[in-house]
């Protein structure tokens, strides 16, 4: 494997499965975990994947990725549309980033259409279901094969 990607979930994305399965599925997050890990293995990527509800811990975990990951894809739930924490975070670590979302933010209630997230992450991919974080990793395996 060469590079690494970190993969973390915010806030209630524990629930994934019974939360609101006509908007996020009926896959679980282990599901989405396994399902990452086995397209990653495909683009010869490794993958660490977390899950909080606290967004200390969330922070943490993107400050911690500095030199152990070469990338990060970020569902950060709900503190998508709050947390400055997590977007200086994020511009602190300067590892190319991508946001995620199981459902599509802008087709949902106005409140969810801002993000502080997206102005310092490389893309945002919305709305594809589990795909979203397939989608993620392409397009970071991309990244990383122009780099070289």
């Amino acid at each position: 494997m060469g590079k690494s990607v970190l993969v973390i979930n915010g806030p209630n994305l524990n629930m994934l499965g019974t939360r609101e399965p006509e908007i996020y599925g009926h896959l679980t997050l282990n599901d989405i975990r396994e399902r990452c890990e086995q397209h990653a293995a495909s683009r010869g990527l490794a993958i660490g994947f977390m899950q909080s509800n606290s967004e200390g811990a969330l922070v943490d975990a993107i400050q911690g990725a500095l030199g152990q990951h070469d990338g990060i894809i970020i569902n950060a739930a709900a503190y998508t549309h709050t947390s400055v924490a997590l977007m200086d975070a994020i511009k602190s670590v300067g590892l190319p980033t991508i946001e995620v979302h199981i459902s599509n933010t802008f087709a949902r209630e106005e409140f969810r259409h801002h993000s502080f997230i997206s102005p310092v992450a490389e893309g945002i991919i919305c709305g594809f279901g589990v795909d979203s974080y397939l989608l993620a990793l392409d397009a970071l395996a991309n990244k990383f094969e122009q780099r070289k």
